[in-house]
């Protein structure tokens, strides 16, 4: 969300004119940063329906810079970090270390991969012994969803499937575990070098769904202007036979 809002705070407002055909407030750059914002809310929502015995933490910060990790799950069935993606009216195939998305190729396997480890690493240090973390990739959005032959590297799920699959899990922690690992991972200094970091993130909030219902409202005034286009089209021909058929009337009649 900070990420696509500081790209669109240097974006030039819409004018009148513009505003009244619709058009798109999310500058190009912004985009993907939008869509994934909401692939990770639309992710969160699913995450925290799991219940009490698992913790669920978003956007955790790790290393030295901007990085994060989407989502981090511990509970009876073990640590998780979760890669969220959202790849809305696309395609997407997975199968052994392969994640097609369109017929392309995408580095999320591998991503999600460093990402477990980088977190198992941290998360071992912390606990002073060593920490499994499991990665997951889950899908908030895609026109179909497809698993090959090969068994993916990578779980990958898509968002409904997320309750299932983790209630379906073994225990493999205790409740005791679970709440010293949370504990840990709960602390910003377990993943980042800056252990207190400050942000409004409520403000943040404020403003990405402000964003979201301009980008709403935008998208529904296109859908209007379409339909109206649409029956302009059609009224032009619908008023000529409509006139021809009142000359035959009227012809008839005088007839």
């Amino acid at each position: 969300m900070q990420k696509c809002l500081e790209i669109q705070h240097g974006a030039t407002p819409p004018t009148r004119r513009e505003r009244f055909f619709g058009k798109d407030p999310l500058v190009p750059e912004a985009r993907s940063w939008f869509k994934g914002a909401l692939g990770e809310r639309a992710v969160a929502v699913a995450l925290e329906q799991l219940g009490p015995e698992w913790t669920v933490l978003h956007a955790v910060p790790v290393g030295t810079g901007q990085s994060d990790i989407d989502h981090v799950v511990i509970g009876p069935g073990g640590v998780f970090t979760v890669n969220t993606k959202n790849h809305a009216g696309q395609k997407v195939f997975v199968g052994g270390g392969s994640f097609m998305v369109s017929g392309y190729r995408q580095p999320h396997m591998r991503n999600a991969l460093h990402e477990a480890e980088r977190a198992e690493r941290l998360l071992s240090v912390a606990a002073g012994v060593q920490v499994r973390v499991q990665p997951l990739l889950i899908l908030a959005a895609a026109a179909s969803f497809k698993v090959g032959r090969k068994t993916p590297m990578v779980v990958t799920l898509q968002a409904h499937q997320v309750g299932r699959w983790f209630h379906g899990l073994r225990r493999v922690k205790s409740a005791e575990e679970v709440r010293f690992l949370s504990m840990l991972a709960e602390e910003r200094g377990t993943w980042h070098v800056e252990s207190l970091v400050i942000t409004d993130t409520l403000r943040h909030v404020q403003r990405f769904e402000r964003l979201e219902r301009e980008v709403i409202a935008a998208a529904g005034r296109r859908r209007f202007v379409r339909q109206v286009s649409v029956l302009g089209v059609l009224a032009v021909p619908a008023a000529c036979l409509l006139g021809y058929w009142w000359a035959i009337a009227v012809s008839a009649l005088h007839g």
